[in-house]
């Protein structure tokens, strides 16, 4: 049997991003557990506003279909969003927005996302760890057909979550993420 192939996608491209630090620590957990991991970032899928009209024109950019087949050779995905005025950031919307227009021959257009398993996260400095930014990704993700598991992680004050290692040191926090790990794991070999 082939290894477990999970794609991570932070969703910020900030430097010292709390959410790319996230992602990391989230990547690393996922292979501890076996799992081939492939962490990307969005930086290298330049992609430009969705916009119809510039779809019919020119098409669906590269960029945004060698994403959904980067997607397509994993069984399973992780995106760490983080939380801008209580949702997603544009980047994070405007990549599901523009993947989901890719269909390759033999396919149903957004077919990428009915096929495999994602997993959602978020970190933020503040309190709520970033759960609205995660109920709006969940919605987004349920709109395109994808099986989003129930576990998911909010990373309360994650300016203080991490020890100087940047591993998590707060009990609580690698037990919601250990939790969230396992059943991506559970779910995503399901779908091998």
């Amino acid at each position: 049997m082939s290894a477990l192939k999970i794609l991570v996608i932070p969703g910020s491209l900030r430097t010292g991003s709390f959410n790319a630090k996230l992602a990391a620590v989230l990547a690393e957990a996922l292979a501890q557990r076996g799992a081939d991991v492939t962490r990307i970032s969005l930086a290298d899928f330049p992609l430009p506003i969705y916009d119809g009209d510039l779809q019919v024109k020119s098409g669906v950019p590269q960029h945004a279909v060698n994403l959904k087949r980067m997607i397509g050779a994993h069984h399973g995905v992780l995106i760490v969003t983080p939380e801008y005025n209580s949702s997603v950031p544009a980047l994070v919307k405007n990549t599901v927005d523009w993947v989901s227009r890719v269909q390759d021959p033999h396919e149903s257009r957004g077919q990428v996302f009915h096929d495999r398993v994602f997993a959602i996260a978020a970190a933020s400095g503040n309190r709520l760890g970033g759960t609205r930014a995660l109920a709006a990704l969940r919605l987004i993700l349920t709109a395109c057909h994808a099986t989003v598991i129930p576990n998911q992680l909010a990373l309360s004050f994650a300016d203080q979550a991490y020890d100087d290692m940047d591993r998590l040191k707060h009990q609580a926090d690698i037990d919601a993420m250990q939790a969230l790990v396992r059943q991506l794991i559970d779910h995503s070999e399901r779908m091998m």
